[in-house]
């Protein structure tokens, strides 16, 4: 496991006229479940179809339409639960959530309130190296998903997309353990990260699968030490919460923005209002959505339509075994195992698909200098053509390739460099490369004592400043490698170089 050191969260403490004031957050992730068919119908989850494409009788409250649970999604959220290190509640129970929206056929919302499937958990952040946060999680519940209003394409009336409405979310609901801006982007990547390992969800901030509500509010020095020793909330600012985040940047611009608001209006002998509130990121503010509502105020009763559900330990046990090493375990291992310092390693687990990449890479070879090339060489050139690595020209087979030639003293590290490119733009098999295009490093000590011999011959007055400077032996390896194509072998250069000059 990785070496870490727990340290407390340092809060982001901001000066107001009066008094500094430090920042207390929250967050409400929904995570769509990765799954092909909705919470309670087979409707399709598809994103980007024709509107109103994927939407069975139940999505669209038919009269007599019943949910059936799929049992997928109660899998996903119970690998997820896993993967979080949290509890799993053997037994839960769906509850309705009564509101009105037009994008919301039924009327209400089946969610879950008081019996969640997944309990207390925790996700583990690494601030900087070496040091971490634990941010605590309270409960995981399902709930299904609304659709989508639609008011720009008429002049005078809203349309509505039912698509969305019953896919299956996952609520992910913190403590308020987190203290800043910069920790609470780090906790969304780090659980962002976590869910794509699992292949519980996509993790797509872009198309909705994943999104935000973040509960801000701000309190004196001290003020939280008291609320962490008796789990008192009055120690604690109202809570205002930003809804729908879909963007790390903003999140953190939103918080600061919301804090500021919150101290100017308390300074001021204001009262701060619990209510929802949205992010205007041109504007640079927050403005008001609706006031807060309480769990009362939905009127939340047991769905009358599902049964308590109910799983055995056995099935739980079974799905724990089926989980794939998370990003913690990968990167310990990729440190120990192939000497990765623990920025590169963080680098190359930051998706499963590099860490996959890099190990077919690494395997059987020198693991820094196969990082090294993965960060370094494959990363920038995909960056520039803005490629992900799962569209990489290159393969993992092609890259091993390469460095193999390097090892072998086949090629010096510049001809690598030319052959990457051609490899990366023109497709091929390195070594045939290699031999056909003549990119063969020289190796005959004769044809190399030949070079130097004739830049050391053509150069009197080089030598002599070499003679007094030892250090200016370089400027002669840098022209015979020149005068070679680069195709001499450096270390056998720079070794008759020293010989030949006797320094």
């Amino acid at each position: 496991m990785l070496n870490l050191t727990y340290e407390t969260p340092k809060p982001k403490v901001i000066s107001g006229a009066k008094h500094d004031w430090e920042l207390v957050i929250g967050m409400e992730v929904h995570a769509q479940i990765s799954s092909n068919a909705k919470l309670f119908s087979g409707a399709s989850t598809e994103f980007g179809s024709e509107s109103n494409s994927n939407v069975a009788f139940v999505d669209a409250a038919m009269p007599g339409m019943l949910p059936v649970i799929n049992e997928y999604c109660i899998e996903q959220a119970v690998r997820t639960g896993l993967g979080l290190n949290a509890t799993i509640n053997l037994k839960s129970a769906f509850d309705r959530k009564n509101y009105f929206y037009p994008d919301l056929p039924q009327g209400y919302q089946i969610s879950q309130l008081y019996h969640p499937i997944v309990g207390e958990g925790e996700v583990v952040v690494e601030m900087a190296s070496g040091i971490a946060r634990l941010v605590r999680i309270e409960r995981i519940h399902m709930e299904q998903d609304a659709g989508k209003s639609i008011h720009d394409m008429d002049p005078d009336m809203s349309f509505v997309d039912l698509n969305r409405t019953g896919v299956a979310l996952m609520e992910i609901v913190s403590r308020p353990d987190i203290r800043g801006p910069e920790e609470a982007a780090a906790y969304l990547t780090k659980l962002r990260q976590i869910l794509r390992y699992l292949g519980t969800c996509n993790g797509d901030m872009q198309s909705g699968a994943m999104r935000a509500d973040v509960n801000v509010s701000i309190c004196l020095p001290g003020q939280y030490e008291k609320y962490q020793e008796n789990q008192d909330f009055n120690h604690l600012g109202t809570r205002c919460e930003i809804k729908n985040m879909n963007s790390m940047r903003f999140i953190q611009q939103a918080i600061e923005v919301e804090a500021r608001r919150q101290i100017s209006l308390v300074e001021e002998g204001g009262v701060v209002e619990q209510e929802t509130r949205l992010y205007d990121s041109d504007k640079a503010e927050t403005r008001s959505m609706r006031s807060k509502e309480e769990a009362h105020d939905y009127r939340y009763f047991p769905d009358p339509d599902l049964l308590p559900l109910v799983i055995e330990q056995t099935w739980v046990d079974n799905i724990k075994k089926s989980l794939p090493e998370l990003p913690d375990a990968k990167k310990a291992r990729f440190i120990a195992d192939f000497g990765l310092t623990d920025y590169d390693a963080s680098v190359l687990t930051s998706e499963l698909d590099t860490a996959s990449y890099f190990e077919e890479v690494a395997l059987g070879r020198d693991g820094k200098q196969a990082a090294n090339w993965v960060i370094n060489e494959l990363f920038g050139r995909l960056k520039k053509d803005d490629c992900d690595i799962s569209d990489s020209p290159v393969t993992p087979i092609q890259l091993g390739g390469i460095i193999d030639l390097i090892s072998n003293n086949e090629i010096s590290g510049k001809i690598a460099k030319d052959l990457f490119e051609i490899t990366y733009t023109e497709g091929g098999d390195p070594a045939q490369l290699v031999e056909e295009r003549g990119m063969k490093q020289v190796t005959d000590s004769r044809a190399i004592e030949a070079a130097v011999d004739k830049i050391i011959a053509d150069n009197p007055s080089q030598v002599d400043k070499a003679l007094q400077n030892p250090k200016l032996a370089g400027w002669f390896v840098g022209q015979v490698m020149k005068a070679t194509g680069g195709k001499a072998n450096p270390k056998a250069v720079n070794e008759m170089v020293v010989d030949k000059l006797k320094i």
